[in-house]
This record gives C-alpha cells, sequence and structure tokens, in this order.
C-alpha cells in the first residue's frame, strides 16, 4: 500500500473477536445501535441502486485520481467532523478511500498534538486537525479495510494514539450533504469499528516510534519512505455477529 506500508512492522492481524474482548456493555451496545445504523444506510441507498461512494461522486463531473469528493469536502461545524473520498492506491486493489478527520472545534479541551521538530509544516492553533482513520472501499461501495497514515499524507497535526481515540467517538456528520445515509454510515463506522480503530492506532504510534529509532537522522512524520503505517481487514456483518455475541455473555 502506498510508498511504504511499514509492513515489516505490522504484526498478524489480531483475531475479530479478541479485539473485543474486555469491552464494557455500554461500548458493546454503542457498536451494536452502530451496526444497525449502517445496515439501516446500506438498506435506503440499495433500494435505490446507490451505494455510500456513488453519493460521493454523484454530480461532481469525471473522477479523477486524488480529487477529493465531493469538492469542498464534507464537514460538520457543529461537531468539527470533516472526511472526503479520493483514490490514488490502483496497486492496493480498493476504488478508493475515505479519509476521516476531526478539526480543532471538535476536540476536548486539554487535547495536545505529539511533539515534532519545529521546523515540520503542520497545521496548528485554530487550523488544528486530527486524522482519525481511513476507510478502504471495493468497487461496489462497501469498506473493506481500516488504515492509518502518517503525518505528511494528510497534513494533518497529528495527535497521539489515545487522544485521537477520544476524537473518534466526537466524529459526527449530522446533516443531509451529500446524502443523509453516508453521513449516518461513516459516523456509525467509527463506533462499529471502534476497537479496530484503536488497535490501528496504538500500532501506528508504535511503528513510529520504532521507525525513528531506526532511523534518528529523520523526521519520521515527514518520510516519505513511510505512508500507511497500520492497516487491518473489516466485515460489517462478522462484527455485528460479534457484538451480539458478545453481549449475550456480558453483563
Amino acid at each position: 500500500m502506498g510508498t511504504h506500508s511499514a509492513a515489516e512492522n505490522i504484526a498478524a492481524e489480531p483475531q475479530t473477536a479478541a479485539l473485543l474482548e474486555g469491552l464494557p456493555r455500554a461500548r458493546l451496545e454503542r457498536m451494536h445501535a452502530a451496526g444497525m445504523t449502517i445496515l439501516k444506510s446500506y438498506r435506503a441507498l440499495e433500494k435505490a441502486g446507490r451505494n455510500v461512494v456513488g453519493q460521493c461522486l454523484a454530480h461532481q463531473g469525471t473522477f479523477y485520481e486524488l480529487e477529493h469528493y465531493p469538492r469542498g469536502d464534507v464537514f460538520d461545524e457543529e461537531f468539527g467532523a470533516q472526511y472526503y473520498y479520493h483514490a490514488h492506491r490502483p496497486e492496493s486493489g480498493e476504488h478508493g478511500h475515505f479519509h476521516c478527520f476531526v478539526r480543532k472545534e471538535g476536540m476536548p479541551v486539554g487535547t495536545h498534538p505529539v511533539k515534532m521538530p519545529p521546523d515540520t509544516p503542520r497545521p496548528t492553533g485554530e487550523d488544528a486537525i486530527c486524522h482519525l482513520v481511513a476507510i478502504s472501499m471495493d468497487s461496489l461501495g462497501y469498506p473493506t479495510h481500516l488504515f492509518t497514515t502518517n503525518r505528511w499524507v494528510t497534513n494533518e497535526t497529528f495527535y497521539p494514539a489515545e487522544q485521537t481515540l477520544e476524537m473518534v467517538d466526537r466524529f459526527r456528520v449530522d446533516h443531509v450533504w451529500p446524502c443523509l445515509a453516508t453521513n449516518n454510515w461513516i459516523t456509525a463506522m467509527m463506533q462499529l469499528f471502534w476497537p479496530q480503530i484503536r488497535h490501528l492506532l496504538l500500532e501506528r504510534d508504535r511503528v513510529i516510534a520504532e521507525w525513528q529509532a531506526r532511523h534518528p537522522d529523520r523526521n519520521v512524520y515527514e518520510d516519505r519512505e513511510l505512508e500507511v503505517i497500520s492497516q487491518i481487514a473489516i466485515s460489517v456483518d462478522e462484527q455485528i455477529s460479534l457484538v451480539e455475541r458478545a453481549l449475550k455473555t456480558v453483563r
């Protein structure tokens, strides 16, 4: 994937069930509700022969690699959530992917970005932005993987894993443009796959630390040899099934 997937740094993908172990009932119920929202969004779109990707590309003209869709991105001022769809990795087998962010107005009080060399060209202050995760999509418009990227890829500010995970719970796009079903879907994806996102963010920080230790003369966050850092395959149906099974055993 990308310039360098850091594949030699990434351990084998954990079993999905293992990622759900130890989650409190409140988290599992939140995940299950998100799963039902995703299925409802699929049903509404499929009735009209549509999918979440197609709704972002509709009325946008020719689909070009690297361009953001819909143009101007999707942004919810109330929650500081932002996303866009684009494509530029044909070697990965995906159609394209969504990048999901939280901007300054949606960040918890006391959030601080990681320390970097002072000349690192990143947005700060009121322009600060945090990349949460990317969602790979297939040619039919359904998700196949989640992955994280290095700072330079999305020109984000970059926050530690635990702080980024707090922002995942704050991600919400609560309006109708470009499509209510797509906005509900992407909001729910952050919740249904919260355990996977937690794993990916922790893995991202681990790989970055190891990469910096091996290349002490480089600014790891600007290193073009490190692009996609952690990734994991996902299945909506499998995740919902495992959540329902876990809910039967946890108090």
